[in-house]
């Protein structure tokens, strides 16, 4: 599950550069587990058949499924034995089960420094403890002279909104400084966007994609740890070492030459050597009608980086609709954790069991409930196990992108990341709960199971952000993410609490293991009811969810459906 921006950081950066792409992998029946004869797996919805999915996907043998390993060749493999096992076709490349994504890896030279020069000279800022920087456009080489910076507030365009830190300001040449979070965060203001409640306007990708989208020649984020929700050692970590990417040509959206952080020490004294109070210029930029503010200064760097080619892969699998097979509805969770590290200790072995193990086992159990059920579905179903969502949602980037099925007619996406195995819950977490239509088909299930659905613990963190549905949300299509709640049937919200501080502890750590003493009665509730949404949409073929209004993205789902000839 991606939580943070540290998820970008050395593990799987040390994996991938250990290899130099997928290593070759003894794929012999007595090496990998055999998917046809290690268990008997039920045609239902059950306890044993996730948990012996998880224990197989989880345990030694596949060494932490790292990208570009041999434990990459036994996960994809294991999926695809599972994905035959139950009856799908193949969704992949030339008709194979698997999708190549091809990747940059950029190493950006930590001995690159930015001068900044105002009214009181110039001053340098170091790699790491003054700001980071990096690239995503391939090159080698990115060199920025004398750029004017352009305060823009939190480097907002909302038409829906009415919202524009950009308006009347060509950035052409320009370096924008930005605000992490969005407008009415740091305020308090509940009435500017969501309040305390991240949009996607708040994240840090989507304001460097629209400075992209503005012509400008960089932009840096003012870190602050509220707004970020972490601290400046996390921004230093991710951004030192290798970065991975998709390839400029296989991505939608837009790049800078040169991206990065300020820390909020720097941004103060920059803002006095303008004659500006940060603070008070933060006021402003929560207040409608701002406008951008010059800094009187400018920026001049030369980034030099290192570039390699990569591969890695996804998985997916087809159940054709017996009405509508080019109406889908997508199933989806990623399959890649850290690897095997090196060093003293006697596990160094990343297993990645509840992230993200548990979500890939539940994808199988809702196929094969599919798959066996006597009533075929209307619509198409795809279950896809995708690649590099520790490296920034990489493998569903690249799918979205390069779609098996048509995105304008995949009616909705149903993302399984990071499962509950503590038990029954009377609460269901929707994160991002209150965005799309898809969320009223759940509420009747989990009404029928005398659950309640609630939004998640921290808001503010903007998790519906950070994990492979969202490339989907960007795209218009409606996503779901959901699991269980902290409620616990046994032991209240107590036990709820203990279950969440023990896994937070284990938390992208060896210590994320199978455990045979798991509770899976929840998990398996979990599952029906995500089944459930998905057999609505696929036998409905009258029922197109749509984003609730004043929604970001509405307007990309209606125009995507009005092109495809069809009604939002």
């Amino acid at each position: 599950m991606r939580s943070s921006p540290l998820l970008l950081a050395l593990p799987l950066a040390l994996a991938l550069a250990a290899c130099g792409g997928r290593q070759d992998a003894a794929s012999d029946a007595d090496t990998l587990p055999d998917a046809q004869a290690a268990h008997a797996f039920s045609p239902d919805i059950t306890a044993e058949d996730f948990d012996e999915l998880v224990k197989t996907l989880a345990s030694d043998a596949f060494g932490g499924r790292a990208p570009g390993t041999e434990g990459e060749e036994r996960t994809v493999e294991y999926i695809k034995a599972q994905f035959q096992r139950i009856g799908l076709q193949p969704g992949g490349d030339n008709n194979d089960w698997f999708q190549t994504v091809p990747m940059i890896e950029t190493t950006a030279d930590a001995s690159t420094v930015l001068r900044l020069t105002t009214g009181g000279g110039s001053r340098e800022l170091a790699f790491g403890d003054d700001m980071v920087i990096g690239t995503r456009s391939g090159q080698t080489e990115v060199n920025v002279a004398d750029s004017e910076l352009v305060f823009v507030g939190y480097g907002v365009d909302a038409p829906e909104q009415n919202w524009n830190d950009y308006a009347g300001l060509d950035v052409t040449g320009k370096t924008v400084v930005i605000l992490v979070n969005d407008p009415g965060f740091h305020a308090g203001d509940e009435t500017l966007f969501g309040g305390n409640r991240m949009t996607y306007y708040g994240r840090w990708t989507y304001k460097f994609e629209e400075a992209a989208r503005k012509g400008a020649a960089a932009a840096l984020i003012v870190h602050d740890t509220p707004g970020a929700s972490y601290g400046w050692d996390v921004v230093r970590n991710s951004w030192s070492g290798a970065q991975f990417d998709l390839r400029a040509e296989d991505d939608p959206e837009p790049r800078l030459p040169a991206q990065g952080w300020i820390t909020g020490e720097v941004a103060t004294q920059l803002f006095a050597d303008a004659g500006l109070d940060l603070n008070e210029q933060i006021r402003a930029a929560n207040t409608r009608g701002f406008r951008p503010v010059p800094l009187k200064a400018s920026v001049s760097f030369d980034l030099r980086s290192t570039i390699a080619e990569k591969s890695s892969r996804n998985v997916i699998g087809i159940l054709p609709g017996t009405e509508a097979p080019d109406e889908s509805i997508l199933y989806l969770a990623h399959w890649d954790h850290l690897g095997t590290h090196e060093g003293d200790g006697e596990d160094l072995i990343y297993n990645g069991a509840i992230d993200n193990a548990t979500g890939v086992a539940g994808i199988i159990e809702i196929a094969e409930a599919f798959a066996t059920s006597a009533e075929k579905p209307k619509r198409s179903l795809v279950f896809l196990a995708v690649t590099l969502e520790e490296s920034g949602l990489l493998g569903s980037k690249y799918y979205v992108a390069q779609p098996s099925m048509d995105l304008a007619r995949t009616v909705g996406v149903i993302n399984l990341d990071a499962m509950s195995v503590a038990g029954p819950s009377r609460d269901f977490v929707v994160t991002g709960l209150g965005n799309s239509e898809m969320e009223d088909i759940l509420k009747t299930i989990a009404d029928g199971q005398g659950r309640t659905l609630v939004e998640e613990g921290n808001p503010a963190g903007g998790f519906y952000f950070r994990s492979d549905h969202f490339n989907f949300v960007k795209a218009g299509v409606p996503a779901l993410y959901a699991k269980g709640g902290n409620d616990l049937v046994d032991g209240g919200a107590a036990a709820g609490k203990a279950a969440t501080d023990d896994y937070a502890a284990r938390y992208h750590q060896p210590s994320d293991e199978y455990n045979p003493d798991w509770n899976l009665a929840g998990v398996v509730q979990d599952l029906q009811a995500l089944y459930g949404v998905g057999r609505v949409l696929a036998d409905d073929t009258a029922r197109w969810p749509n984003w609730y209004e004043g929604n970001a993205f509405k307007a990309t789902r209606d125009a995507q459906r009005a092109e495809a000839g069809g009604a939002p």
